[in-house]
């Protein structure tokens, strides 16, 4: 048994500010990769808005801004990285399905890192290209009291390690401004 990341949709703003949504309940990764040819400083819009903060759905190659961690069997984990690597081979240009299989596997072990958490908690990203490289920094979010929440404004408790960037939306100020 191991823990994995799954898309989550609390709303429908993924659908929005997405050109392709992930699916609810796919396996996803940070997919970094997918942005490999793109030029960061270049994306506009829905584009920029998925290199920022978009962790990718393996199935749909759609994107989610949150992900749970959840447990996951070793058959689940292994067909994940099958899926993964059908996709990077047939949409990322993987020169065959061992190499996608090695990179898919790769990205796994990084989505794992991310887990050491307990189930249910969701986890935010935000992806910045600075001095020539991508960025990644990841935050937790857990749920008010310890029950499961049905809303995203019931999520109030925020682990990072950094500062927000000055221009990433901070839900936990919005909350607490808004008396809840």
């Amino acid at each position: 048994m191991t823990k994995l990341l799954r898309t989550i949709r609390l709303d429908p703003s993924d659908t929005f500010i997405f050109e392709r949504a992930a699916e609810p309940g796919e396996w996803g990764v940070p997919g970094g990769f997918a942005f490999f040819d793109a030029d960061p400083a270049t994306l506009e819009g829905k584009a920029r808005v998925a290199f920022r903060s978009g962790f990718l759905g393996i199935s749909s190659l759609g994107f989610s801004t949150l992900v749970q961690i959840v447990a996951a069997s070793d058959a689940e984990h292994a067909a994940a990285v099958e899926c993964l690597a059908a996709q990077l081979v047939a949409r990322f240009g993987a020169p065959d399905l061992a190499a996608a299989r090695r990179a898919a596997a790769e990205e796994f072990a990084f989505a794992a890192s991310l887990t050491d958490h307990p189930p249910d908690t969701l986890v935010a990203m935000h992806r910045v290209f600075a001095d020539g490289a991508i960025r990644e920094t990841f935050r937790t979010l857990k749920a008010r009291g310890g029950a499961k929440p049905l809303r995203a404004f019931s999520f109030l408790e925020v682990e990072e390690d950094e500062p927000l960037p000055a221009d990433q939306l901070d839900l936990l100020a919005l909350a607490r401004k808004d008396g809840r």
